[in-house]
């Protein structure tokens, strides 16, 4: 017998392709919460509020804290490029999600370089707050994916800043853009950055 704990998962939510596919597997399982961070720099976190209200999920919206997005971006000026910076602000989030759900969640795939937890890290983030940490697209490759998330979704997919998505990338930005100008942007993230928004489950 679970307890109610145990059978709500928080899912990590951007409204993209993956992380809504992490919520129907889930969903078969468990009773799904869709959790958004944000730290107020912009209103980008409406999107995964739209899209969860199309998949029919409950929307949680997560503050956190402006200095973590601080940090994050002092780390990416010194190391020149995004990848410690996104995984460290990963970590934040996941943490503070762990305070109120035994049952963590994430979209990260077999084919991420970012923001991906290595084996320890996962055993050690389970076992400082007793949480369950869930990656169920963490088996399958990109292709795969764009094959299953086919099935399920109708979705529209941007490049850079086209059309800001709810994923940390795009507060990042916002504040290296605030405090150091838009070429810091071009200097430092991939020109080829690609993210997805979902508009319709297909019938």
């Amino acid at each position: 017998m679970h307890s109610q704990k145990e059978n709500k998962v928080s899912v990590l939510f951007s409204g993209g392709k993956d992380s809504s596919l992490t919520a129907f597997i889930l969903a078969k399982i468990f009773e799904v919460e869709l959790v958004t961070a944000t730290f107020g720099l912009l209103s980008n976190w409406k999107q995964a509020e739209k899209v969860a209200e199309l998949l029919n999920f409950p929307f949680k919206l997560l503050k956190m804290d402006e200095k973590i997005l601080e940090e994050t971006v002092q780390t990416i000026i010194k190391d020149g490029r995004p990848a410690n910076g996104i995984k460290y602000i990963h970590k934040k989030v996941l943490e503070e999600i762990a305070k109120n759900s035994r049952l963590v969640a994430d979209g990260v795939r077999r084919n991420d370089r970012v923001p991906v937890l290595s084996i320890s890290e996962i055993m050690s983030f389970e076992e400082k707050f007793k949480v369950h940490y869930i990656q169920p697209l963490m088996g399958f490759s990109r292709k795969t994916l764009d094959l299953l998330t086919e099935k399920y979704f109708l979705f529209n997919e941007y490049k850079g800043e086209s059309f800001p998505g709810a994923e940390y990338e795009f507060e990042i930005r916002e504040m290296i853009k605030r405090k150091y100008g838009s070429s810091k942007i071009e200097e430092i993230f991939p020109k080829d950055h690609t993210h997805s928004i979902v508009y319709k489950i297909r019938d």
